[in-house]
């Protein structure tokens, strides 16, 4: 990207929470956090301090099926970044004592999360929709798992997973490819090999419909949803603009109906996530309590009338230029840039070129997002709510609900 004098550089790896079994649930997580606290030449402190030194910002993030160390900084500290990140990648140390104080750390973030409810919610959706599949643990791991990390299953994990097989750098702005390449050579050549992680098919088969957890909340935060599209799925560009339509943005018919007309929520949205072999299509909405089932039924309204009639020829092209301009607008930022060629590459997905992307996205008919809606949205719901009711009163008024629609 000629224009810029920065780069947006990840170093990517194939592992998640998904790789987890269930005595290491966490552990992804945890050695993100592990990276940043010291190796043979350099102790926490000064990791942070040789980032800062040179103005470039750092961090690192897990997902259910990747985790990505990452810089952005100016186009001439790339030799001095790659060392630094090649350090911590290769030469963390995984010190006992390091480890001790940073599962305080992750416990304190366990906590967080669960005082939060309109994040936590997403943990109980989606443990109800997963409940046999490592997709339905939270990123997070638990407390009791936390606890019991140790210095020699730090050495496991990585070993297991931390391997160039599994790895993929990406590099976007001011960077010249020939000399990316000979960095990566130099600072990752202690990568060892391994076998690239392979993801499988899953079968969604929730235990049951509905995770209700009652807790003292001013709001009641619901996800309502079902299985969506997966990674990579030929679907996804009429799902995406299905979901555009539905709840992607304030012109949509979710926002419009709940927020501008009944002003019931202030945060109401539909999103498509997607795995590999899985995925979920969900709404989101927080309310006061006593508007939660009027809420429910406007989501279940608003969905039998997408299946009834589908999108109309105007929403449709309005949401295909919505998406394009987030799509060219991004293209201009190294660090999201990044971070889709990144997912794309370390998902071993095709990588597009813009006008490919938008050549897919202006080829979606009427028909196509017609029958991605019946695909995704005639599906059996989960619901999960977190609220001040009892779960009984709730469960009981949900299966009236769902049940009585059905007949």
């Amino acid at each position: 990207m000629e224009a810029v004098r920065s780069v947006s550089l990840g170093i990517w790896f194939k592992v998640g929470s998904r790789d987890e079994n269930e005595t290491e649930q966490g552990i992804s997580h945890f050695m993100e956090h592990m990276m940043f606290k010291g190796t043979a030449i350099r102790d926490a402190f000064a990791i942070s301090e040789a980032f800062e030194s040179i103005g470039a910002e750092q961090n690192a993030f897990t997902s259910k099926e990747n985790t990505c160390y990452y810089s952005r900084f100016v186009s001439d500290k790339l030799p001095r970044i790659l060392e630094l990140l090649g350090d911590m990648v290769t030469s963390s140390l995984f010190r006992q004592d390091a480890i001790n104080s940073e599962r305080e750390v992750v416990i304190e973030e366990i906590a967080r999360s669960e005082d939060t409810p309109e994040d936590y919610v997403f943990d109980l959706f989606t443990k109800a929709m997963f409940p046999a599949h490592s997709l339905g643990r939270p990123i997070i791991g638990t407390r009791n798992v936390v606890s019991s990390f140790l210095h020699d299953d730090c050495i496991r994990y990585q070993a297991s997973h931390y391997h160039a097989n599994n790895c993929v750098v990406v590099a976007c702005g001011h960077v010249d490819h020939d000399e990316l390449v000979a960095l990566c050579e130099l600072h990752l050549a202690k990568l060892g090999t391994g076998t690239r992680n392979t993801r499988d098919v899953v079968e969604i088969t929730p235990a049951d419909s509905f995770a209700l957890l009652k807790k003292d909340t001013e709001q009641a935060h619901i996800v309502y949803g079902m299985p969506g599209i997966p990674l990579g799925d030929a679907d996804r560009y009429a799902a995406s603009l299905l979901d555009t339509v539905f709840g992607g943005g304030m012109s949509s018919r979710l926002f419009q109906e709940v927020r501008e007309k009944r002003g019931l929520a202030y945060a109401v949205y539909s999103t498509n996530v997607p795995y590999y072999g899985a995925g979920q299509f969900v709404v989101y909405a927080g309310t006061r309590p006593s508007n939660m089932m009027e809420l429910i039924s406007i989501i279940r309204r608003e969905i039998k009338k997408l299946l009834e009639t589908g999108l109309t020829a105007g929403e449709l092209e309005r949401a295909r230029e919505q998406v394009i301009g987030h799509i060219v607008l991004s293209m201009e930022s190294t660090s999201q840039r990044m971070a889709k060629l990144g997912s794309n590459s370390i998902s071993d997905l095709e990588i597009l070129s813009l006008d490919e992307s938008i050549r897919r996205y202006r080829e979606v008919s009427l028909d196509d997002t017609k029958r991605v809606a019946q695909r995704i949205l005639s599906l059996d719901p989960t619901v999960a709510i977190i609220s001040p009711f009892d779960e009984r009163e709730i469960r009981d008024m949900l299966v009236q609900m769902i049940s009585g629609s059905k007949n």
